[in-house]
């Protein structure tokens, strides 16, 4: 039976291991047949988000890794806004908002508030947290 799950990177760096564990783990159910509509990045998880952000060329890219998944099966990739403000990372909007010279979020994720996480765990069979 195919479950819907989502998933919480919960302040997860993205210099750590818990963000790579946590794609993999996404990587995982989508090849057993899971759905997963939404991930959702808190606190320092946040900055797996930040479209500047350059890995080492022997390191595995959590933000490519996840922009990957994101397109491949359509998942929402939501920064928690406050978390995310607060480490500058702006998309487009909170940007002119602010005042700022530009969008620092990549393409790939939203800025969105708890509601979406209350949500995704409620529409969710299984919410599985890292960090």
């Amino acid at each position: 039976m195919a479950l819907d799950y989502a998933l919480l990177v919960l302040a997860a760096p993205a210099s750590g291991h818990s963000s790579l564990t946590a794609v993999r783990f996404a990587r995982a159910l989508l090849a057993r047949g899971h759905s997963l509509q939404r991930v959702f990045f808190l606190d320092n998880g946040t900055l797996t988000g930040l479209a500047a952000a350059v890995t080492p060329q022997d390191e595995h890219s959590p933000l490519q890794q996840w922009a990957q998944l994101a397109e491949e099966h359509q998942t929402e990739l939501i920064l928690c806004i406050s978390s995310a403000l607060k480490r500058g990372l702006l998309d487009s909007t909170e940007a002119t908002r602010h005042e700022r010279p530009g969008a620092t979020v990549h393409p790939a994720f939203e800025l969105g508030g708890l509601g979406l996480l209350v949500e995704a765990a409620q529409t969710a069979d299984r919410l599985v947290t890292f960090g």
